[in-house]
Protein backbone atom coordinates (compact mmCIF):
# COMPACT_ATOMS: atom_id res chain seq x y z
CA UNK A 1 0.00 0.00 0.00
CA UNK A 2 1.20 3.51 -1.02
CA UNK A 3 1.39 6.08 1.60
CA UNK A 4 -1.95 7.79 2.34
CA UNK A 5 -3.17 10.92 -0.33
CA UNK A 6 -4.35 12.74 2.77
CA UNK A 7 -2.08 15.20 5.13
CA UNK A 8 -3.14 15.20 8.81
CA UNK A 9 -1.85 18.67 10.19
CA UNK A 10 0.06 18.89 13.31
CA UNK A 11 -2.90 20.64 15.04
CA UNK A 12 -4.44 17.04 15.06
CA UNK A 13 -2.11 15.38 17.18
CA UNK A 14 -3.27 14.33 21.02
CA UNK A 15 -1.45 16.71 22.90
CA UNK A 16 -2.70 15.38 26.20
CA UNK A 17 -5.02 12.17 27.10
CA UNK A 18 -8.54 13.16 26.70
CA UNK A 19 -9.29 13.31 30.59
CA UNK A 20 -6.91 16.39 30.96
CA UNK A 21 -8.70 18.23 28.37
CA UNK A 22 -11.82 19.05 30.70
CA UNK A 23 -13.80 18.60 33.65
CA UNK A 24 -15.89 15.76 33.61
CA UNK A 25 -13.66 13.92 31.18
CA UNK A 26 -13.00 9.97 30.88
CA UNK A 27 -11.13 7.58 29.04
CA UNK A 28 -14.31 7.17 26.60
CA UNK A 29 -14.76 10.39 26.01
CA UNK A 30 -12.52 10.41 22.50
CA UNK A 31 -14.94 10.49 19.37
CA UNK A 32 -15.33 6.90 16.70
CA UNK A 33 -15.38 6.46 13.34
CA UNK A 34 -17.09 4.07 11.58
CA UNK A 35 -16.64 2.85 8.86
CA UNK A 36 -18.86 -0.01 7.52
CA UNK A 37 -16.89 -0.82 4.06
CA UNK A 38 -16.85 2.62 2.92
CA UNK A 39 -19.81 3.70 4.30
CA UNK A 40 -18.72 6.62 7.26
CA UNK A 41 -20.48 7.25 9.90
CA UNK A 42 -19.34 9.46 13.21
CA UNK A 43 -20.25 8.45 16.82
CA UNK A 44 -18.84 8.97 20.44
CA UNK A 45 -16.64 6.05 21.52
CA UNK A 46 -19.63 5.79 24.37
CA UNK A 47 -21.80 4.58 21.31
CA UNK A 48 -19.88 1.65 21.20
CA UNK A 49 -22.29 -1.10 22.61
CA UNK A 50 -24.72 0.38 20.04
CA UNK A 51 -22.64 -0.44 16.92
CA UNK A 52 -22.17 -3.71 18.01
CA UNK A 53 -23.97 -6.78 18.09
CA UNK A 54 -24.68 -9.52 20.70
CA UNK A 55 -22.95 -12.52 19.97
CA UNK A 56 -19.62 -10.14 18.94
CA UNK A 57 -16.67 -10.95 20.02
CA UNK A 58 -13.53 -8.14 21.07
CA UNK A 59 -9.90 -9.87 21.15
CA UNK A 60 -8.11 -7.59 23.78
CA UNK A 61 -4.08 -7.60 24.17
CA UNK A 62 -3.56 -7.86 27.82
CA UNK A 63 -0.01 -6.61 27.75
CA UNK A 64 0.81 -3.92 30.09
CA UNK A 65 3.07 -0.71 29.00
CA UNK A 66 6.62 -0.85 30.77
CA UNK A 67 7.98 2.66 31.78
CA UNK A 68 10.67 2.02 28.93
CA UNK A 69 12.36 5.12 28.62
CA UNK A 70 15.81 5.15 31.19
CA UNK A 71 18.08 8.28 30.94
CA UNK A 72 22.21 7.28 30.12
CA UNK A 73 25.27 8.51 29.57
CA UNK A 74 27.78 7.56 26.45
CA UNK A 75 31.19 8.83 27.58
CA UNK A 76 30.14 12.26 28.41
CA UNK A 77 27.06 12.34 26.36
CA UNK A 78 23.49 12.48 27.38
CA UNK A 79 21.42 9.23 25.70
CA UNK A 80 17.76 7.71 26.71
CA UNK A 81 17.37 4.21 26.22
CA UNK A 82 14.14 2.49 24.93
CA UNK A 83 13.93 -0.83 25.55
CA UNK A 84 11.90 -2.82 23.22
CA UNK A 85 12.27 -6.66 23.98
CA UNK A 86 13.27 -9.29 26.43
CA UNK A 87 14.98 -11.73 24.44
CA UNK A 88 15.18 -15.60 25.47
CA UNK A 89 18.51 -15.45 26.54
CA UNK A 90 17.92 -12.51 28.83
CA UNK A 91 19.35 -9.77 26.72
CA UNK A 92 17.33 -7.04 25.74
CA UNK A 93 16.36 -5.36 22.12
CA UNK A 94 17.20 -1.30 22.64
CA UNK A 95 16.98 1.85 20.99
CA UNK A 96 19.02 4.73 21.47
CA UNK A 97 17.82 8.09 21.52
CA UNK A 98 19.14 11.88 21.75
CA UNK A 99 16.93 13.82 24.69
CA UNK A 100 15.69 16.67 23.46
CA UNK A 101 13.33 17.83 25.72
CA UNK A 102 10.02 17.25 24.11
CA UNK A 103 10.44 13.45 24.33
CA UNK A 104 13.05 11.30 23.24
CA UNK A 105 12.12 11.66 19.47
CA UNK A 106 15.66 12.18 17.64
CA UNK A 107 17.66 9.02 16.77
CA UNK A 108 21.15 8.61 17.90
CA UNK A 109 23.53 9.24 14.90
CA UNK A 110 26.27 11.47 15.90
CA UNK A 111 29.63 9.22 15.76
CA UNK A 112 27.95 6.33 14.79
CA UNK A 113 28.85 3.46 11.80
CA UNK A 114 26.50 2.89 9.49
CA UNK A 115 22.89 4.31 8.93
CA UNK A 116 22.15 3.28 12.38
CA UNK A 117 20.53 4.61 15.56
CA UNK A 118 22.03 2.48 18.48
CA UNK A 119 26.01 1.09 17.27
CA UNK A 120 28.59 0.37 16.91
CA UNK A 121 28.86 -3.27 18.90
CA UNK A 122 30.43 -2.99 22.23
CA UNK A 123 28.88 0.53 23.04
CA UNK A 124 28.78 0.96 26.94
CA UNK A 125 26.08 2.72 28.18
CA UNK A 126 25.81 3.77 32.04
CA UNK A 127 23.08 3.42 33.57
CA UNK A 128 21.09 4.63 36.99
CA UNK A 129 21.64 2.75 40.19
CA UNK A 130 25.21 1.27 38.94
CA UNK A 131 23.73 -0.59 35.77
CA UNK A 132 25.87 -1.03 32.73
CA UNK A 133 24.17 -1.80 29.18
CA UNK A 134 26.58 -3.07 26.39
CA UNK A 135 25.22 -3.35 22.80
CA UNK A 136 26.52 -6.29 21.39
CA UNK A 137 24.91 -7.09 17.77
CA UNK A 138 22.14 -5.58 15.63
CA UNK A 139 18.36 -7.21 15.94
CA UNK A 140 18.29 -7.48 12.58
CA UNK A 141 19.92 -7.24 8.69
CA UNK A 142 17.91 -4.54 8.26
CA UNK A 143 19.31 -2.49 9.84
CA UNK A 144 20.71 -0.72 13.11
CA UNK A 145 17.56 0.89 15.00
CA UNK A 146 17.62 -1.75 17.39
CA UNK A 147 20.56 -3.37 19.11
CA UNK A 148 20.70 -6.65 21.10
CA UNK A 149 22.23 -5.47 24.31
CA UNK A 150 23.01 -6.89 28.27
CA UNK A 151 22.55 -5.04 30.98
CA UNK A 152 24.84 -6.23 34.29
CA UNK A 153 24.13 -5.21 38.03
CA UNK A 154 20.46 -5.10 37.67
CA UNK A 155 17.40 -6.78 36.67
CA UNK A 156 16.12 -4.27 33.71
CA UNK A 157 12.05 -4.84 34.89
CA UNK A 158 13.95 -2.97 38.36
CA UNK A 159 15.38 -0.68 36.64
CA UNK A 160 12.30 0.33 34.93
CA UNK A 161 10.21 0.10 37.98
CA UNK A 162 12.84 2.14 39.60
CA UNK A 163 14.24 4.60 37.31
CA UNK A 164 12.17 4.24 34.07
CA UNK A 165 9.33 6.30 32.57
CA UNK A 166 7.03 5.83 29.71
CA UNK A 167 8.41 6.15 26.25
CA UNK A 168 6.99 9.33 24.20
CA UNK A 169 7.59 11.64 21.51
CA UNK A 170 7.31 15.19 20.75
CA UNK A 171 3.62 15.80 19.85
CA UNK A 172 2.55 15.48 23.07
CA UNK A 173 2.52 18.01 25.39
CA UNK A 174 4.75 16.42 28.84
CA UNK A 175 5.55 13.01 30.41
CA UNK A 176 2.52 11.55 32.19
CA UNK A 177 2.80 8.86 34.68
CA UNK A 178 2.59 4.83 33.45
CA UNK A 179 -1.04 4.49 34.69
CA UNK A 180 -2.13 6.87 31.76
CA UNK A 181 -0.70 4.11 29.72
CA UNK A 182 -2.02 1.15 31.01
CA UNK A 183 -4.92 -0.27 29.57
CA UNK A 184 -8.15 -1.50 31.34
CA UNK A 185 -7.60 -4.97 29.87
CA UNK A 186 -3.56 -4.67 30.96
CA UNK A 187 -2.10 -7.64 33.47
CA UNK A 188 1.15 -7.41 35.15
CA UNK A 189 3.29 -10.14 33.72
CA UNK A 190 5.16 -12.36 35.97
CA UNK A 191 8.58 -12.27 34.54
CA UNK A 192 8.29 -8.18 34.39
CA UNK A 193 7.72 -7.96 30.47
CA UNK A 194 5.27 -5.98 28.50
CA UNK A 195 5.42 -3.69 25.92
CA UNK A 196 7.40 -0.76 24.99
CA UNK A 197 4.34 0.82 23.74
CA UNK A 198 0.78 1.31 24.95
CA UNK A 199 -1.75 -0.99 23.12
CA UNK A 200 -3.37 2.22 22.25
CA UNK A 201 -6.91 1.17 20.40
CA UNK A 202 -7.55 -0.04 24.31
CA UNK A 203 -7.06 3.02 26.17
CA UNK A 204 -11.00 4.66 25.74
CA UNK A 205 -12.20 1.42 27.18
CA UNK A 206 -13.84 1.77 30.85
CA UNK A 207 -14.68 -0.84 33.18
CA UNK A 208 -18.00 0.56 33.05
CA UNK A 209 -18.23 0.39 29.40
CA UNK A 210 -16.91 -3.40 29.29
CA UNK A 211 -19.74 -3.83 31.71
CA UNK A 212 -22.07 -2.44 29.19
CA UNK A 213 -20.90 -4.62 26.49
CA UNK A 214 -21.13 -8.06 28.42
CA UNK A 215 -24.63 -6.98 29.16
CA UNK A 216 -25.29 -6.31 25.96
CA UNK A 217 -23.89 -10.02 24.87
CA UNK A 218 -20.56 -9.20 23.50
CA UNK A 219 -17.86 -11.02 24.37
CA UNK A 220 -13.83 -11.09 25.12
CA UNK A 221 -11.29 -12.79 24.35
CA UNK A 222 -7.88 -11.94 26.04
CA UNK A 223 -4.43 -12.46 24.13
CA UNK A 224 -1.54 -10.95 24.77
CA UNK A 225 1.28 -9.62 22.57
CA UNK A 226 4.35 -7.45 23.55
CA UNK A 227 4.99 -4.31 21.42
CA UNK A 228 8.22 -3.27 20.72
CA UNK A 229 9.51 0.14 20.39
CA UNK A 230 8.35 1.66 16.85
CA UNK A 231 10.17 3.59 14.23
CA UNK A 232 9.32 7.27 14.38
CA UNK A 233 11.17 7.95 11.37
CA UNK A 234 11.09 5.56 8.61
CA UNK A 235 7.60 3.47 9.38
CA UNK A 236 8.93 0.12 8.97
CA UNK A 237 7.43 -3.31 9.63
CA UNK A 238 6.81 -4.46 12.85
CA UNK A 239 10.06 -6.74 14.38
CA UNK A 240 9.49 -9.97 15.65
CA UNK A 241 7.32 -9.99 18.86
CA UNK A 242 6.28 -11.78 21.93
CA UNK A 243 2.73 -13.15 21.89
CA UNK A 244 0.34 -16.01 23.24
CA UNK A 245 -3.15 -17.40 22.21
CA UNK A 246 -4.16 -19.09 25.46
CA UNK A 247 -6.68 -21.95 24.64
CA UNK A 248 -9.77 -20.14 26.45
CA UNK A 249 -9.56 -17.36 23.64
CA UNK A 250 -9.17 -19.72 20.70
CA UNK A 251 -12.05 -22.13 21.61
CA UNK A 252 -14.23 -19.08 21.98
CA UNK A 253 -12.79 -17.56 18.69
CA UNK A 254 -13.14 -20.19 16.83
CA UNK A 255 -17.00 -20.50 18.24
CA UNK A 256 -18.07 -16.82 17.32
CA UNK A 257 -16.74 -18.09 14.11
CA UNK A 258 -19.04 -20.81 13.97
CA UNK A 259 -22.06 -18.78 14.33
CA UNK A 260 -23.71 -15.59 13.56
CA UNK A 261 -20.90 -13.37 15.58
CA UNK A 262 -18.54 -11.17 14.34
CA UNK A 263 -14.66 -11.10 15.88
CA UNK A 264 -13.24 -7.55 16.21
CA UNK A 265 -9.70 -6.69 17.26
CA UNK A 266 -8.80 -4.25 19.46
CA UNK A 267 -5.54 -2.71 18.03
CA UNK A 268 -3.44 -4.28 15.45
CA UNK A 269 -1.44 -5.95 17.93
CA UNK A 270 -4.28 -8.52 18.93
CA UNK A 271 -4.53 -8.86 14.72
CA UNK A 272 -0.98 -9.88 14.74
CA UNK A 273 -1.75 -12.32 17.83
CA UNK A 274 -4.61 -13.72 16.35
CA UNK A 275 -3.73 -14.24 13.00
CA UNK A 276 -0.11 -16.09 14.01
CA UNK A 277 -1.84 -18.53 16.10
CA UNK A 278 -4.79 -19.39 12.96
CA UNK A 279 -3.61 -21.86 10.43
CA UNK A 280 -4.27 -21.78 6.36
CA UNK A 281 -8.14 -23.18 7.34
CA UNK A 282 -8.92 -20.75 9.40
CA UNK A 283 -8.74 -22.76 12.89
CA UNK A 284 -7.14 -20.89 15.85
CA UNK A 285 -4.90 -22.86 18.40
CA UNK A 286 -3.47 -21.98 21.50
CA UNK A 287 0.18 -20.94 20.46
CA UNK A 288 2.63 -19.11 22.00
CA UNK A 289 6.56 -17.76 21.62
CA UNK A 290 7.73 -15.55 18.69
CA UNK A 291 5.71 -14.10 15.83
CA UNK A 292 7.57 -12.90 12.73
CA UNK A 293 4.25 -12.50 10.86
CA UNK A 294 3.32 -9.22 8.97
CA UNK A 295 0.04 -9.22 8.09
CA UNK A 296 -0.31 -7.44 4.31
CA UNK A 297 -3.04 -6.72 1.65
CA UNK A 298 -1.68 -10.30 -0.20
CA UNK A 299 -1.21 -12.00 2.81
CA UNK A 300 -5.09 -11.13 3.85
CA UNK A 301 -6.66 -12.10 7.43
CA UNK A 302 -7.69 -15.96 8.07
CA UNK A 303 -10.01 -14.89 11.12
CA UNK A 304 -10.23 -11.71 12.15
CA UNK A 305 -13.38 -9.95 10.69
CA UNK A 306 -13.30 -6.30 12.26
CA UNK A 307 -11.19 -3.89 13.74
CA UNK A 308 -10.79 -1.27 16.41
CA UNK A 309 -7.65 0.97 15.95
CA UNK A 310 -6.00 4.81 16.51
CA UNK A 311 -5.48 6.75 13.45
CA UNK A 312 -2.04 6.12 11.97
CA UNK A 313 0.32 8.50 9.88
CA UNK A 314 -0.62 8.32 6.27
CA UNK A 315 3.35 6.68 5.44
CA UNK A 316 2.53 4.20 8.81
CA UNK A 317 2.95 -0.07 7.88
CA UNK A 318 0.07 -0.40 10.12
CA UNK A 319 -1.93 0.59 6.89
CA UNK A 320 -1.35 -2.18 5.18
CA UNK A 321 -2.91 -4.01 8.21
CA UNK A 322 -5.66 -2.27 7.89
CA UNK A 323 -6.28 -2.89 4.38
CA UNK A 324 -5.80 -6.27 4.46
CA UNK A 325 -8.87 -6.05 7.17
CA UNK A 326 -11.01 -3.73 5.39
CA UNK A 327 -9.98 -2.93 1.96
CA UNK A 328 -8.29 0.32 0.67
CA UNK A 329 -11.41 2.23 -0.65
CA UNK A 330 -12.67 1.67 2.99
CA UNK A 331 -9.23 2.90 4.42
CA UNK A 332 -9.22 6.04 1.79
CA UNK A 333 -12.77 6.77 2.62
CA UNK A 334 -12.26 6.90 6.19
CA UNK A 335 -9.12 9.06 6.73
CA UNK A 336 -10.77 11.48 4.41
CA UNK A 337 -13.51 11.89 6.97
CA UNK A 338 -11.32 11.63 9.73
CA UNK A 339 -9.26 14.77 8.25
CA UNK A 340 -12.13 16.75 7.48
CA UNK A 341 -14.00 15.52 10.86
CA UNK A 342 -11.18 17.23 12.72
CA UNK A 343 -10.47 13.52 14.26
CA UNK A 344 -7.12 13.68 16.74
CA UNK A 345 -4.46 11.57 15.83
CA UNK A 346 -1.77 8.78 18.37
CA UNK A 347 -2.18 7.26 21.05
CA UNK A 348 -4.22 9.98 22.94
CA UNK A 349 -6.46 10.83 19.82
CA UNK A 350 -9.70 9.14 18.59
CA UNK A 351 -10.27 5.70 17.54
CA UNK A 352 -12.08 4.41 14.45
CA UNK A 353 -14.23 0.86 14.24
CA UNK A 354 -13.69 -1.20 10.78
CA UNK A 355 -16.32 -3.79 10.17
CA UNK A 356 -17.71 -5.40 7.13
Amino acid sequence: MSSLAVRVPEELSARVPVEQRGPGLDRDGVRLLVSHGTEVSHHAFGELPGLLRAGDLLVVNTSPTLAAAVDGRVGHARVVVHFSTRGDDGRWAVELREPDGRGTTRARTEGLVGRGCGGPAGTKVRLPGGARLVLEEPLSARGERLWWARVTGVAVPALLREHGRPIRYSYTDRDQPLSVYQTVFALPAADGTGSAEMPSAARPFTARLVAELVSRGVQFAPVTLHTGVASAESHEPPYPERFAVPEASARLINAVRAGDGRVVAVGTTAVRAVESAAGADGVVRARAGWTDLVVTPERGVRVVEGLLTGLHEPEASHLLMLEAVAGRAAIDRGYEAAVRGRYLWHEFGDVHLLLP
